[in-house]
C-alpha cells in the first residue's frame, strides 16, 4: 500500500505538490492522471525518496522509503527508462542493481525473460530504442519481486504488441495482490487498464474514484418514428429525457427496459445505443481549469 498524507513540495514560492492526500490500495491497478505540470512526477519522486517533502508524508508498506530494510524487495519503480549507464549491457545493469539489493544473479535472467530481452541481454543499453529501454526499466522494477510497483508512462515507445503486453502485465501484478500505481497521459490506455483513478491538477487532488464513477452513469441514445410518444412513456416510467435533434438521450433506464417498453406499446425503434462518457471526456472536464499549458487553434491568429 502507498499512503500519501498532506504531501507538499515547495520550490521557492511555488508548490509542485500541495496538501495531497490519497491511498493506493493493493489488488487493483490505480491510474495516476493529471496535465503536464500537475505534480505527478514530483509526487512519485517523493514516494521513492528522490526528493524530500516540504510537509506531509509518503509511505510505502507503512514506512518512508528511506526507512525500508529492503527497498528493492518492497517497491519497484520505473520513473525514467533512460536512467541507465549507456556503456553497460542490459544484464550488467541489472546485475549491479541486484548486487546492491542482495538479490541473486538468477533473478536477473528471470526478469530479462519476463520482459522479452533475452536476446538483447549482452547489448549496451545506450544502443537501445526507447521501447527496449522501457522494457529494461520494467525489468529493473520487477527485479526484487516487490509487493509495490510504480510505473511512470510505461508504454512510451512501445509498439502495439508491447502496449498490450504491459497492460496485461500490470493487471496480472494487481491480480496477485500487489499494489500497482501507473502514471500515464494516454486516456484510452488507462480506460483499458485502470480500476481506480487518482487525478491531480496544479499539485492538488481533483478526484480519487473508480473508473466507472468518473465516467458517469450510462445513457442510451434512442431513435423512433414516434419519438414524442415514446418520450412521454419513458418519462412516465421515471426516466430522464434529453432531446438531441430528433433523437432521445435517456438516463435512468437501460436499453433492455427501453426496448421492452417500446415493443409492448408497438413503437418501432430505429436505434437503441448504450452510451457512456469516455475517460478522455471526463478527464478533460475535470482538469479544464488545471492545465498549465493550453492552446487554441484558429483563434485571433
Amino acid at each position: 500500500m502507498i499512503e500519501i498524507s498532506r504531501l507538499t513540495k515547495a520550490y521557492g514560492t511555488g508548490r509542485a505538490v500541495d496538501q495531497l492526500t490519497f491511498t493506493v490500495k493493493a489488488g487493483v491497478v490505480t491510474g495516476f492522471l493529471g496535465p503536464n505540470g500537475a505534480g505527478k512526477s514530483t509526487t512519485l519522486r517523493l514516494v521513492v525518496g528522490l526528493d524530500r517533502p516540504t510537509q506531509g508524508t509518503a509511505t510505502v508498506a507503512g514506512r518512508r522509503y528511506a526507512d525500508l530494510a529492503h527497498p528493492l524487495r518492497t517497491v519497484g519503480a520505473l520513473l525514467d527508462a533512460r536512467a541507465v549507464h549507456p556503456h553497460r549491457t542490459a544484464r550488467d545493469h541489472l546485475r549491479c542493481l541486484a548486487a546492491s539489493g542482495g538479490i541473486p544473479d538468477r533473478r536477473v535472467d528471470e526478469v530479462l525473460g519476463l520482459v522479452g530481452l533475452e536476446q538483447a541481454a549482452h547489448r549496451r543499453a545506450g544502443a537501445f530504442s526507447l521501447g527496449m529501454s522501457q522494457r529494461l526499466g520494467i525489468a529493473a522494477a520487477l527485479l526484487g519481486d516487490p509487493e509495490v510497483l510504480i510505473f511512470d508512462e510505461p508504454v512510451n515507445g512501445l509498439d502495439p504488441e508491447g502496449i498490450r503486453w504491459i497492460r496485461e502485465l500490470v493487471r496480472n501484478l494487481a491480480a496477485e495482490g500487489r499494489t500497482v500505481l501507473v502514471s500515464s497521459h494516454l486516456m484510452s490506455e488507462m480506460a483499458l487498464t485502470a480500476d481506480h483513478l487518482i487525478v491531480i491538477g496544479r499539485g492538488r487532488l481533483l478526484a480519487d474514484t473508480g473508473l466507472a464513477e468518473l465516467t458517469g452513469s450510462q445513457s442510451v441514445l434512442v431513435r423512433a418514428a414516434r419519438s414524442a410518444e415514446l418520450a412521454r412513456l419513458l418519462s412516465g416510467e421515471g426516466a430522464s429525457i434529453r432531446w438531441s435533434g430528433s433523437a432521445l438521450t435517456v438516463t435512468g433506464m437501460d436499453s433492455a427496459a427501453i426496448g421492452a417498453l417500446a415493443a409492448a406499446r408497438g413503437l418501432p425503434l430505429t436505434e437503441l445505443t448504450p452510451q457512456r462518457a469516455t475517460l478522455e471526456q471526463a478527464y478533460m472536464d475535470l482538469t479544464r481549469d488545471s492545465a498549465e499549458f493550453s492552446g487554441v487553434w484558429g483563434a485571433d491568429r
